[in-house]
């Protein structure tokens, strides 16, 4: 697969259907955006006393940017999927929210921090990829900035054939999530059914297929180092699979 077919896979697969539902879902069913910003915020600073400009780095629709906009002086996010970035941008507006692929976006500036959440770097197809979008994150870092990446699962963590449901409502939406995972050589083929019921509108349903690679701990630290790194791993984090803090040398 090319970038390009890469990157229109991206772009189908975070489509407006799911950008619409994204946060509501993930919220209601208990994914703590606000615990998540502030690890993430006392990590960073812990390295780098008084950061104050931070990038988020596949921001989605911008879960945890709209907490990094109340806990740093300037913020800015970069998302790959038009429509998530669209709703990032409605829902923030006065955040800068760019339209960029992590493996080869270029801005005209530099941050304290940069961040990556919620498992989105599992996104990149090979170790290589992997080396190449922490290279990016790198060059758009001061020299002592902050890399924190929540990474997917590991290959010797994933849970083969986890199944997840959950049922919200909210302002009288309806929204049923049901996923099943499974291992395939080193990545994870998850899909996600979603069951979307409004008054008067009636009920849709639409699927959304991630496949997501399994890096090992090991690879994850290498990848770090050779992007010119000094790397941690800290395992306890809310989101459950731990972080990466990345010190640019």
């Amino acid at each position: 697969m090319t970038v390009a077919d890469e990157q229109r896979a991206g772009e189908t697969m975070y489509g407006a259907d799911l950008a619409r539902v994204y946060d509501l879902v993930h919220r209601e069913r208990g994914k703590d955006y606000r615990a998540e910003t502030e690890a993430v915020a006392a990590a960073a600073r812990q390295r780098r006393p008084g950061a104050g400009r931070l990038l988020d780095i596949a921001c989605g629709t911008g879960g945890h940017l709209r907490h990094f906009t109340e806990l740093f002086a300037h913020v800015e996010g970069v998302e790959l999927s038009v429509p998530m970035a669209e709703a990032a941008r409605a829902a923030l507006p006065g955040v800068t929210v760019h339209r960029g692929d992590m493996r080869d976006f270029r801005l005209d500036t530099t941050f304290d921090v940069v961040t990556c959440m919620f498992g989105s770097i599992g996104y990149m197809t090979s170790v290589a990829e992997l080396g190449r979008a922490l290279t990016v994150f790198a060059r758009h870092l001061e020299p002592g900035g902050v890399a924190v990446v929540d990474p997917w699962w590991f290959y010797e963590t994933f849970a083969d054939g986890h199944v997840s449901a959950d049922v919200v409502t909210v302002d009288g939406v309806t929204v049923s999530r049901v996923s099943h995972s499974a291992r395939r050589g080193r990545t994870s083929h998850m899909d996600v059914h979603f069951v979307v019921a409004e008054p008067g509108v009636g009920a849709r349903h639409f699927v959304d297929t991630h496949i997501i690679s399994l890096f090992s701990r090991a690879e994850y630290e290498q990848a770090f180092r050779e992007a010119g790194f000094a790397v941690e791993y800290l395992p306890d984090a809310p989101s459950g699979r731990g972080l990466f803090v990345g010190v640019r040398m």
